[in-house]
């Protein structure tokens, strides 16, 4: 399975052992988890109309089912609208959970910084975008994954790089292409 690609199918583990995580140059260098079947492999981005966001390799000899996009959405539509809710909510807490995972393996500090602005940026009234810091850069730091002296020092190299502006409790978000080429969205 490569991450990023269209989903043409789902795929059921009947048994053996897939690891996931992100390949560079055909190798897995950052391994996130390991799935053993019986279990689905990736179903959440069906559910979610969503492409991959992880690679996974065989760890061992593994027997894949394939089940048609069409009969697995067929099998999700015939389940009361209470169950399809829970799996929706449940897919997406596993999608963030993944996106977090992935963020903190594959991107340095100030890609995951990068990100972060990207996510909790608002509309302002002058056209601009602009992130409200509503939390303690401590805590905010601790989401990143980093030290607070380094979320502090990433801001200020953000700023010099002209990617933001201001101080204190609002960020104002410059230059949008710079910051999303960064954190690599």
């Amino acid at each position: 399975m490569q991450r990023g690609t269209d989903i043409t199918c789902v795929s059921y583990i009947e048994s053996g052992r897939v690891a996931l995580g992100v390949l560079d140059a055909g190798v897995l260098e950052h391994q996130i988890g390991v799935l053993e079947g019986p279990c689905w492999l990736d179903a959440s981005s069906v559910v979610l109309g969503l492409p991959h966001l992880v690679d996974a390799v065989a760890d061992t000899p593994v027997v894949l089912r394939s089940v048609s996009l069409s009969d697995f959405r067929k099998a999700i539509a015939n389940m009361p609208e209470s169950a399809q809710a829970v799996l929706n909510d449940v897919a997406m807490a596993h999608r963030r959970q993944i996106e977090f995972a992935v963020s903190r393996l594959a991107k340095d500090a100030e890609a995951r910084c990068a990100e972060w602005l990207l996510s909790h940026a608002q509309q302002r009234g002058s056209g601009g975008m602009a992130v409200e810091l509503q939390q303690r850069k401590r805590s905010i730091a601790a989401q990143l994954g980093i030290a607070p002296e380094t979320f502090s020092r990433v801001l200020r190299h953000l700023r010099e790089q002209s990617l933001i502006s201001g101080s204190g409790r609002v960020l104002n978000l410059v230059d949008l292409g710079g910051l999303r080429s960064l954190a690599g969205v």
